[in-house]
């Protein structure tokens, strides 16, 4: 017999654990949330808040305090400087402002104030970036958009292939569409609107006992607030690559989490009045192996682009590391546990009933 990384009969009580992990991913979510709002903040690049981006690299090294004092432009404030490579000579400069001046003013000015501050020590932009704020407000609308719709357009795909509701789905998606259109008029901002209408979406999924798509939602709501909230304490910049991070992260979550539905379903098919508890954990225990196997070759991957990639995808990579952590963690604890604090094993086998009714060819149905 062949080497198995993860034994068939393994049975490790996840289940049992989950207050455990309850509290843990309280502990961390406060501590994001203390962050975000008393703390760091989140720390917005220039994708979003606007302002200039410079790529510095010099022939020789310099001290970070040095080159912070050496570009201290009024026409452009608020700088902050950020290391990257391994010999020292490569930085990445923001400006706060900036935006309103042509990019080849902007280029000759940091390169004076370089050049005057360093005159042994030679120095090439290899990028100049510049966002206006109305350019940042844009795409962070976008950015919030793209996220809500894609937890939506999610509980609606769990809904209707594991729950076989998918008229529910559709009207849920329908009236929340109508909802963010509306919400427009109201002149509140983008942020709030997505958290108001994901609020919505968590109530009515309770409501039409959703409760397959209301554990995936919540699974994914729980992977980006924690997600962020570490961000923010490692203060860590949040911009376009990042928001493509914590997309990517929410399909690698969402994917494991179907993988361990998929499996229930097919348990409470098969012991139809079998305790909730015990199949949760049989199905969390029989894709143990390819859970790991998938994350744990996904969490190398991104480990390599962290501690080779330079950095330029240096938070891509960290962003990725965290949400391959906690999106795998939230499948096992999160949304399978949330199946069963919201039903009980008669309500799950009346949807396998149902779906089973419905296969086209059986029972007269074609």
């Amino acid at each position: 017999m062949g080497f198995q990384f993860i034994k068939p009969d393994t049975n490790i009580d996840f289940i049992g654990k989950r207050r455990w992990a309850y509290g843990l991913s309280l502990l961390i979510l406060l501590a994001g949330i203390i962050s975000a709002l008393w703390g760091n903040g989140l720390k917005l690049g220039i994708d979003f808040a606007g302002g200039v981006m410079a790529q510095l690299q010099f022939a020789k090294p310099v001290e970070d305090e040095a080159l912070k004092k050496s570009v201290d432009i009024p026409e452009l404030p608020g700088v902050s400087t950020q290391r990257f490579g391994e010999d020292g000579r490569d930085y990445l400069l923001r400006f706060s402002s900036g935006e309103t001046q042509d990019v080849g003013v902007l280029r000759t000015n940091i390169l004076e104030a370089l050049n005057k501050a360093f005159p042994d020590n030679p120095v090439e932009i290899q990028r100049l970036e510049v966002v206006g704020p109305k350019i940042g407000a844009d795409l962070t609308n976008k950015a919030l958009s793209a996220l809500y719709y894609a937890v939506l357009l999610i509980a609606v795909y769990i809904s209707g292939r594991f729950e076989q509701r998918w008229m529910a789905a559709a009207i849920m998606a329908a009236g929340l569409w109508g909802g963010m259109y509306l919400l427009d008029f109201t002149g509140m901002g983008m942020g709030w609107q997505v958290l108001f209408a994901l609020g919505i979406t968590l109530v009515i999924c309770f409501v039409l006992r959703l409760n397959f798509a209301l554990g995936a939602v919540i699974g994914l709501l729980h992977d980006v607030f924690i997600t962020v909230g570490i961000l923010s304490i490692l203060d860590v910049e949040i911009d376009l690559n990042v928001m493509a991070a914590i997309l990517t992260i929410i399909g690698y979550s969402l994917n494991d989490t179907i993988i361990v539905y998929d499996r229930l379903r097919e348990n409470l098919r098969a012991h139809p009045k079998g305790d909730l508890a015990d199949l949760i954990n049989k199905s969390v225990n029989q894709t143990l192996s390819r859970t790991i196997l998938t994350s744990g070759t996904t969490f190398i991957a991104t480990f390599a682009l962290y501690a080779l990639g330079g950095g330029v995808i240096h938070d891509f990579a960290l962003t990725m590391m965290l949400g391959v952590v906690v999106g795998t963690f939230s499948s096992i604890y999160v949304s399978s546990a949330i199946l069963l604090a919201l039903g009980d094993t008669d309500f799950y086998v009346h949807l396998q009933e149902k779906e089973e009714y419905e296969k086209p060819g059986e029972h007269g149905i074609v």
